[in-house]
């Protein structure tokens, strides 16, 4: 249970804006990510390994989703380490923040994509039934991303979190992969999971943003997607990166929750970037035309939250 201070500094946060993101290992750490100016203390490094090498991130397609959605988050890993052609800020410039905690060269690939359309563990998902999707993915330097449609309830989903990240023994318990889950809310939770393209559910109402892709529960998922990929490189065992108790972390993304152009404050994102012809709202440019709202980085050198813009 959380101690009277931690409760009081829990519920301040919640009334100036509430935007909930979790993340969690296989072990249990969990943190409600609350929109600050600034982290509260440096990023520590806390000797466990970080991924490395050439990772392939395998897409675990839960429910159903039309192709263009699809699309928008295979051009978001796509767009990792390409930089478009006289388009910047780039999906890759923000990418390479990672690199400062980074000692040795990593590389993403886009690996399988598994379809299940049929729903075949139901449409309510405890984390057991998250990790046993996530193994369906490789389960050797491997980030296997789950994504649920909006039609799919997963425990504590919008009530406390909006995804989360973690590790599971392999099948031959000789090796771990790391998982990600990410839900998509627009039907179920949007003001707090796909803020700023809703209005959130409490704390201040400004008017919200256009998604860059036209889609609130996709371009919502991209958020959490994006700052849980910063998190699973950086911190994905638990001993890697982060701020704080190692049940209750920030790590490298979630520090700078609500953050994504300069001048953000709790219930402002931030001076983005406008689309003149669709009025939507980015501060990333990828592959194939797309453009994506990212959230800010901690810079490692600075203890200050980045944005591309």
């Amino acid at each position: 249970m959380a101690s009277p201070s931690t409760s009081t500094w829990l519920l301040s946060c919640f009334l100036l804006f509430v935007c909930l993101l979790d993340y969690s290992s296989a072990t249990g750490r969990k943190i409600n990510g609350l929109v600050q100016d600034e982290p509260p203390t440096p990023i520590v490094y806390h000797n466990g390994p970080l991924l490395s090498g050439q990772i392939s991130v395998n897409l675990i397609w839960y429910g159903k989703f039309r192709p263009a959605q699809r699309a928008i988050i295979t051009d978001f890993f796509n767009s990792l380490y390409t930089t478009p052609k006289t388009q910047s800020p780039s999906v890759s410039m923000w990418w390479k923040k990672t690199e400062k905690y980074l000692s040795t060269s990593l590389v993403l690939k886009l690996g399988r994509q598994i379809f299940d359309e049929k729903y075949s563990l139901g449409k309510s998902l405890s984390d057991k039934k998250i990790v046993r999707l996530a193994s369906r993915g490789e389960q050797s330097n491997a980030i296997n991303v789950v994504l649920t449609s909006s039609d799919v309830n997963v425990d504590d989903f919008c009530s406390s979190r909006c995804g989360t990240h973690g590790s599971s023994d392999s099948t031959s318990k000789k090796t771990k992969y790391t998982y990600i889950w990410v839900g998509n809310s627009e039907t179920q939770c949007a003001g707090q999971c796909a803020w700023p393209f809703k209005k959130p559910i409490s704390g201040p109402r400004d008017a919200p943003l256009v998604p860059p892709n036209i889609d609130i529960g996709l371009d919502g998922m991209v958020v959490n997607l994006a700052s849980l990929l910063a998190g699973t490189v950086t911190n994905p065992y638990g001993n890697g990166y982060y701020q704080g108790e190692v049940d209750s972390p920030f790590e490298v993304s979630s520090a700078c929750t609500g953050i994504y152009g300069k001048g953000a404050y709790p219930g402002y994102a931030g001076k983005v970037l406008i689309d003149s012809a669709s009025g939507a709202r980015y501060n990333a440019h990828g592959v194939n035309k797309k453009k994506y709202l990212l959230p800010a980085m901690l810079d490692r050198s600075t203890s200050t939250c980045s944005t591309l813009v």
